[in-house]
């Protein structure tokens, strides 16, 4: 294969900013971005508070990222930070209900474009699509 368009990696990366795009637009109105998603989602997913380092890690960003979008969300009032009272030095994020009330939101979004990118497909192939999405991704250390 010579066409650099027929790959998976071109076609995932064009249809993935492409997504991210339409995604970023209809959560504009609550003042987030999809990094600002990504961590409440896996502060979602943490069965405990989750220190901003643990946070970074998990997600394989800096952890000066963390602080940003942890400090945006926390003015939404969408996120709350404890210092750790073991380690000062430590803080700990936690979702609050206004954040989990943003995460349904974004979610309900995010469902949307679902539909709308695989509206040409029937069910039966949109399952297989987010099957073998969600293994991609879990081959690849991302959450799935």
């Amino acid at each position: 294969m010579n066409d650099v368009k027929q790959t998976i990696a071109f076609r995932l990366g064009t249809l993935g900013a492409l997504m991210q795009d339409r995604f970023a637009a209809r959560i504009e109105a609550y003042d987030l971005k999809p990094k600002h998603v990504g961590l409440m989602a896996a502060l979602r997913g943490g069965a405990t508070a989750a220190s901003q380092q643990d946070l970074a890690a998990r997600l394989g960003v800096a952890p000066s990222l963390v602080v940003a979008l942890a400090d945006h969300l926390e003015r939404l009032g969408a996120v709350e930070r404890v210092r750790d009272p073991d380690d000062r030095r430590r803080q700990t994020l936690t979702l609050t209900e206004r954040g989990a009330a943003l995460l349904h939101d974004c979610a309900a979004a995010a469902a949307e474009l679902d539909d709308e990118i695989t509206a040409s497909l029937p069910e039966s192939e949109r399952l297989a699509l987010r099957d073998t999405l969600g293994r991609l991704a879990a081959g690849a250390g991302l959450p799935h």
